[in-house]
């Protein structure tokens, strides 16, 4: 069955009221947050692939994807950067599309187009996107988390989660105008982005996961792996040790932590929640040994 520019695989299952769960790599996926979190969705719920673009080099250029190759004796595979859509169905609840967006280096319009083709024939009610990005944040704090919401519902949940609006102006993706569209053709829309401090590079960031985790186990009942906060909190404790070999990061950390405290505040006063008590519990807990709670 062929849906815009992409080729889904026979019988395609028949959804309704169906909830996207969306990346969009490389723009909102700094050290991975984004992708770690599709990879716990795959797992969690059994994801199969429906299909993927038929023709990628329409929309991506190789020399910025390059495709992966494995040699042994010759070329024996090789891996070509794609947009593929994964299924997974949920007891008594909405069924799962997961995608993992690329941003495209050409015919943007038609790639946004198929995508909502796509939300269009799997009669999607609800399309999230999650992220990461850089911010003036510190290590030493809970993370915070960016978005927006664009419908009822939506908006309810960006309430609920105590999410901080966005307040970015600037460069953005052609990507961004799927999310528009969405909620113009009646699709609830939200966007996650949880904030990473500008001086931790990782290839792969589980608090940054389990932040997002959490949010998506409070607004939708996905559970959240144990196993990641240990891996995040073993991650905290590495560049805790890092900073303090570094004068520059070692004098600029006050400076952050001052502005994030001042952000907090300004939200309580407006009656948003910005953590649960559980997760904040675990982080002061684990943390609290080192640098105390301010």
């Amino acid at each position: 069955m062929r849906i815009g520019a992409f080729q889904l695989r026979d019988p395609v299952p028949d959804c309704n009221e169906s909830v996207v769960l969306a990346t969009l790599h490389p723009w909102i996926d700094v050290n991975n947050v984004g992708s770690l979190v599709l990879d716990e969705l795959e797992a969690q719920f059994g994801a199969v692939e429906l299909g993927r673009l038929s023709t990628p080099g329409r929309f991506y250029d190789f020399t910025r994807y390059r495709p992966t190759i494995n040699l042994e004796e010759g070329i024996r595979d090789l891996s070509i950067p794609n947009t593929a859509i994964r299924y997974a169905r949920r007891q008594g609840q909405g069924d799962l599309l997961l995608i993992r967006l690329l941003e495209p280096h050409a015919n943007a319009e038609l790639y946004n187009d198929s995508i909502l083709k796509l939300l269009a024939a799997f009669h999607a009610k609800q399309y999230i996107l999650l992220g990461s990005m850089y911010d003036t944040v510190p290590h030493t704090r809970p993370l915070l988390v960016s978005g927006y919401g664009m419908g009822d519902k939506a908006l309810e949940d960006v309430r609920k989660a105590g999410v901080l609006p966005i307040t970015y102006n600037g460069p953005s993706s052609i990507a961004n105008l799927i999310t528009k569209k969405a909620v113009e053709s009646g699709i609830e829309t939200t966007v996650f982005i949880v904030s990473l401090p500008q001086y931790v590079v990782l290839e792969e960031d589980y608090m940054g996961k389990v932040r997002l985790m959490e949010v998506l186990n409070m607004l939708y009942n996905i559970p959240v792996n144990k196993e990641d906060f240990d891996k995040g909190l073993k991650q905290r404790s590495l560049i805790s040790t890092r900073v303090e070999k570094s004068p520059e990061v070692t004098m600029l950390l006050p400076q952050l932590e001052s502005i994030y405290d001042m952000r907090i505040k300004a939200m309580e006063e407006e009656g948003t929640p910005h953590l649960t008590p559980e997760m904040e519990e675990m982080f002061w807990k684990t943390m609290g040994k080192d640098i105390g709670k301010a």
